[in-house]
């Protein structure tokens, strides 16, 4: 009776309006570090604007991300040290947003429509531009102004994705080879055959290069620039992965023909940027009179790439990318920011190591401050002396080569081996569970290098049944993007691992001591849903399985482990069975903010050091959410409840 009368008071506190409604912004861990200098970023898929926003001779950058929760535009004021201020929102975070100079004007454009004093009206007073589209555009659909043919009246310019051919999921044969066709990015040409005033606009026509349509491997972002200083406009481009293209104009100003592409270079290599997804402007930075490149990229993070003028045979020399910095406000771990809260460096304090889609390991040292801690910038962790990162490679990720820089690592801090040290575990974009040891000290961690986690399978380990390759004899395989945990849940003095199995049931992972030292022994399906069927987190296949970030914690302290689950925030499921058993009941969201458009990740924390569990919650945007409690004890005063 006890334990009902408990679960009706936590579930009516969790349904009052006024627990946990604060908005995103309310809650976003801060740095509260001043002075701390970090990279400038906002959230998911940053697209850069760069300007003189505020008039003062220097420029200024407008960034926009587009995902929940933090989507808008922000503008980051040049302090004119090399250092940003922090960004504000100035407006909404517009999809396939484009900047054009128009006699030197800035102009915005979304598909469609046009913003021409977007200075003064923002997004206020939105033209529409009187051409309806005549070929396909997928997820990437680029308007812009420009002059194509040097009749000084402005045309269009736009840049469209194509992943029909792609298909985008599940499409390996046995080899790995994948049997779909590449991403396409198509740029546009459509003549105004009116005027600047009175715009009319002909037929869509494709920009040829070597005598083919210009297509670059998805996301073009086209700009038309004099990029060699002779007087025309060549084309630069942006993809989907990580490389920029141009295609030299051979022809004239006023009859362009485009040379076969060839990628930009840097010291005489071809440029890999370090993310994938770029948003890519010419712009001249620096004022110098020749074009740069500035690059928004996935994760937020905005990058400069420096025209150095031109060489002895008259190319264009790079500079190595150069990401922007600013002053540190709110506390950011790429994009799909995966929490685990630890005292990593053994001062007695919780701090954060968290993966992303890029595949690193990011390790944010806890400064003091107690319930408002003081964050330094992150760290990205190595292993074996080489900074740690996992990335699919051409084969992979289950969606394809178009995911080939991305590792989706998911860590979990705890001892592992039993020497004392935490170590890591994670699970990433391919599902293969690995194990870095930690060969340092309590005060200062080493990681060694990356090793698979070994079950002790009778015979062939099981794999999700999509994954064209196989896993090496022990090796323990689950479905990708799910987070293992470590805990000793039979308390025998051994930690053992929890995670999500292949085929998406949530499984434990015995472990034992044997004569050959510690075994970790086959799955086994003990956590049970209220049926009593075994509790499956995921039933989906290959692109839709696993995702699932999981924490088991006694939430409501009632002694036994409840779990919590990714949400658009997080899922708590009540543990109902007897003492011992594992019977989840699903109570529904802890919050009402909304984190995610895809996923999030929970941890709990207890910086103010009362004892009882607190959410922190990495979020699509590479943002930290923290949801603090109030004590047990004024959880149990009765919710008034607004009717």
């Amino acid at each position: 009776m006890k334990k009902l009368l408990g679960t009706i008071v936590l579930l009516l506190w969790f349904s009052a309006p006024a627990c946990w409604s604060q908005k995103p912004d309310d809650i976003r861990l801060k740095y509260n570090h001043p002075g701390l200098v970090v990279d400038l970023g906002v959230g998911l898929w940053g697209n850069p604007v760069p300007v003189d926003w505020d008039g003062d001779g220097d420029n200024d950058l407008l960034v926009t991300g587009r995902d929940k929760p933090s989507r808008g535009m922000y503008y980051f004021e040049n302090l004119g040290n090399g250092v940003f201020a922090r960004g504000f929102r100035i407006a909404d975070g517009l999809r396939n947003l484009t900047v054009s100079w128009i006699d030197g004007k800035m102009v915005l454009c979304t598909p469609g429509v046009m913003y021409r004093n977007f200075r003064k009206d923002l997004f206020n007073k939105p033209e529409k531009i009187r051409y309806k589209q005549e070929f396909f555009a997928g997820r990437t659909n680029q308007w812009k102004l420009a002059d194509y043919d040097g009749d000084g009246v402005y045309d269009l310019l736009i840049g469209a994705s194509d992943w029909r051919e792609y298909g985008w999921d599940d499409a390996y044969n046995e080899k790995g080879e994948w049997t779909h066709g590449p991403l396409h990015g198509y740029v546009y040409w459509v003549k105004n055959l009116g005027t600047n005033e009175k715009p009319r606009y002909g037929h869509a026509q494709h920009i040829l290069a070597g005598g083919k349509p210009v297509d670059v491997y998805g996301k073009p972002s086209p700009n038309l620039v004099d990029w060699d200083g002779d007087g025309d406009l060549d084309l630069l481009c942006g993809e989907f992965l990580d490389r920029i293209t141009l295609f030299e104009n051979t022809g004239t100003r006023t009859h362009p023909v485009y040379a076969a592409g060839r990628f930009l270079r840097v010291d005489g290599r071809i440029l890999h940027l370090e993310l994938e997804m770029p948003e890519v402007v010419v712009y001249d930075w620096d004022s110098d009179g020749d074009p740069d490149i500035v690059v928004g990229m996935e994760d937020g993070r905005v990058l400069w790439i420096e025209n150095r003028g031109r060489d002895e045979r008259g190319e264009v020399v790079l500079a190595p990318p150069r990401y922007f910095r600013q002053q540190a406000w709110w506390v950011m771990c790429g994009a799909l920011s995966t929490p685990c809260a630890v005292d990593w460096d053994g001062d007695g304090d919780e701090d954060i190591i968290a993966g992303n889609t890029a595949g690193f390991l990011e390790f944010f040292e806890n400064l003091g401050g107690g319930a408002t801690p003081r964050w330094a910038g992150p760290v990205r962790l190595k292993a074996g002396n080489k900074v740690f990162r996992i990335m699919a490679g051409k084969n992979l990720s289950i969606q394809g080569p178009a995911e080939a820089k991305w590792g989706y690592t998911v860590p979990y801090v705890a001892d592992w081996n039993m020497d004392g040290l935490p170590d890591i575990l994670l699970n990433d974009i391919i599902g293969k569970i690995l194990w870095l040891p930690n060969t340092g000290t309590r005060e200062h961690p080493r990681l060694d290098t990356a090793r698979p986690v070994r079950v002790a399978w009778p015979g062939t380990p099981p794999k999700p049944a999509w994954n064209w390759w196989n896993p090496a004899p022990g090796e323990l395989v689950v479905q990708w993007r799910t987070r293992p945990v470590v805990l000793d849940l039979n308390h025998d003095g051994l930690n053992d691992l929890v995670i999500i199995d292949h085929e998406g049931y949530l499984s434990y992972f015995e472990r034992t001591r044997k004569e050959e030292g510690l075994v970790l022994l086959p799955g086994q399906r003990i956590f049970l849903d209220e049926k009593g069927n075994p509790l499956r987190l995921n039933d989906r296949r290959a692109g839709k399985s696993g995702r699932r970030k999981i924490d088991l914690v006694d939430w409501d302290g009632d002694g036994d482990l409840d779990l919590l689950v990714n949400t658009v925030n997080t899922a708590w499921y009540r543990n109902v069975g007897e003492k011992g058993k594992f019977v989840f009941r699903y109570v529904g969201n802890l919050s009402g903010a909304i984190l995610g458009g895809h996923s999030t990740c929970p941890t709990t924390v207890d910086w103010n050091s009362d004892g009882i569990p607190d959410l922190l919650i990495g979020a699509e945007d590479g943002f930290f959410y923290y949801l603090p409690r109030h004590s047990w004890e004024e959880m149990q005063k009765p919710v008034k409840i607004k009717q």
